[in-house]
């Protein structure tokens, strides 16, 4: 059976050996992840030069995102570099202190617009939650707050609101530097790190056009603004990603997984990607296998309709990268057997705006309703397949397109395979001929299987999708 949920796996220190990679990518990863927290332009320029090598020689797709750290909003740094917060001590962020200065009754702060955001009885968490302050005076450059949950506080760490509200812009000067930098090394996606709203992502797409780049954009949903805004946040973004680290924080854990559902439906409703992210393997980082929870917790996201699975420290720091994915792997195609992954009303009792559009639905309708043991999809720009991928099935959608940047942006769309083919290449009377024969030398299909080709009348031209065909082959 053939995995139809995609795998992105972050980069780092434990994928930089071309042999772990190569492992990782036959492995069955779909794209990988450039954190710009971390890393110099030279390592992301190398790492993106080793896996276009590697998946060349594999014969993959294998799509590129750039993630953009955004406005993370931090403590500064302590004298000796940590120290441990007593319950009901008094502790103050002081947006004046220097770094390096902090001790146990207070530390500095990066974001220097924080007490002005703030006021009494807010809780500010810290370090994913671990801390927690509540606020009872704020006086110029210094917020004075009571410890409610203390423990070990080092360097660095984030600082959130609970219920959200922070005013920081979600495009940083760094963001905007990183943002050209990724263009330029020719990444496929890009993830903007904490949109309030659909301005916050319109204003990334401008800096993306004005860069001459293609880069779809993934919203990261980890405000709780941001979930208030979902749908307009939605329409204007490429995918979304369900960022579960600040996220978690911000609405409370108990809250998140409704919200995981909320988000993963809408997405899919709005004929858009969605990436679920942030620990689904976390144990993996040092063991060889994961637990019952994480088993869950992936599969759940499975079966939500999620269009791929991330992993970040797991692959970038961890000591089983080929392993965890391979893992994760197995248990995304365990979840796609359950029969409610391949069952969809989704716009069963719409009316369609655009043909293209009508004939994907079309195709799926009558895929998941006789005996078809392919869809190919000869698109340009991919929003054929994407709108196919909308409707749950267990059939396969190839993507068979002459533009590179095209099949990289498919590796993101759930049971969506990219194939390179130019429908130029030969006589245009024998396009479905040629297009079956590309299935068939792949062990795909078989004489006698039924597959279903989608084209426009007009090839190479975009959202020309007009014509399905119904063919046995051979």
């Amino acid at each position: 059976m053939t995995r139809r949920t995609k795998i992105i796996a972050t980069l780092g220190p434990s994928t930089d050996q071309t042999a772990v990679l190569e492992r990782c990518i036959e492995a069955g990863l779909d794209l990988v992840r450039l954190n710009f927290s971390h890393g110099a332009a030279v390592d992301h320029e190398r790492r993106i030069k080793q896996v276009r090598l590697l998946a060349q020689k594999h014969h993959r797709a294998v799509g590129i995102l750039a993630d953009l750290q955004g406005p993370k909003i931090r403590i500064s740094t302590f004298v000796e570099g940590k120290v441990f917060l007593e319950n009901d001590a008094e502790f103050i962020l002081d947006a004046a202190l220097p770094a390096k200065k902090g001790n146990v009754r207070g530390v500095g702060i990066d974001y220097k617009r924080l007490p002005k955001d703030v006021k009494k009885n807010d809780i500010l968490l810290i370090d994913d939650g671990r801390i927690v302050l509540v606020v009872f005076k704020v006086q110029g450059s210094r917020i004075y707050c009571r410890v409610q949950e203390g423990g070990v506080l080092s360097d660095n760490k984030g600082i959130n609101r609970l219920g959200g509200g922070l005013s920081a812009e979600a495009l940083t000067e760094k963001d905007k530097k990183d943002l050209k930098i990724a263009t330029s090394l020719g990444v496929d996606y890009i993830a903007i790190s904490f949109p309030r709203n659909a301005e916050d992502i319109l204003y990334a797409r401008k800096l993306i056009t004005k860069e001459k780049s293609k880069a779809g954009i993934i919203a990261k949903i980890e405000r709780a603004e941001a979930v208030k805004m979902l749908d307009e946040i939605i329409e204007v973004s490429d995918a979304v990603m369900v960022a579960r680290g600040d996220l978690g924080v911000e609405i409370g854990d108990a809250e998140l997984p409704a919200v995981q559902k909320q988000i993963i439906h809408r997405a899919r409703s709005m004929d858009k990607a969605v990436i679920t992210a942030t620990q689904m393997m976390e144990s993996m980082i040092s063991n060889s296998i994961p637990t019952r929870a994480e088993v869950f917790d992936v599969a759940n996201a499975v079966l939500d309709g999620t269009d791929a699975v991330m992993l970040s420290a797991e692959t970038a720091t961890g000591k089983h990268p080929d392993k965890v994915i391979e893992a994760m792997g197995r248990i995304c195609i365990g979840a796609e057997k359950q029969r409610s992954t391949q069952i969809s009303r989704h716009r069963v009792e719409c009316h369609f705006s655009r043909l293209d559009e009508a004939i994907a639905m079309g195709t799926m309708y009558i895929a998941n309703h006789f005996n078809v043991k392919a869809i190919i999809a000869l698109t340009e720009s991919g929003s054929t397949p994407l709108w196919m991928s909308r409707i749950r099935s267990g059939i396969p959608i190839y993507g068979l397109t002459r533009h590179v940047m095209t099949e990289r942006r498919m590796t993101l769309f759930r049971g969506v395979y990219p194939i390179h083919f130019d429908p130029f290449v030969g006589k245009a009377s024998e396009l479905y001929t040629h297009a079956i024969a590309e299935l068939k030398t792949r062990g795909i299909v078989r004489k006698g299987d039924w597959v279903i080709i989608t084209r426009g009348d007009s090839l190479g031209v975009h959202g020309q999708t007009n014509t399905m065909k119904i063919l046995q082959t051979q």
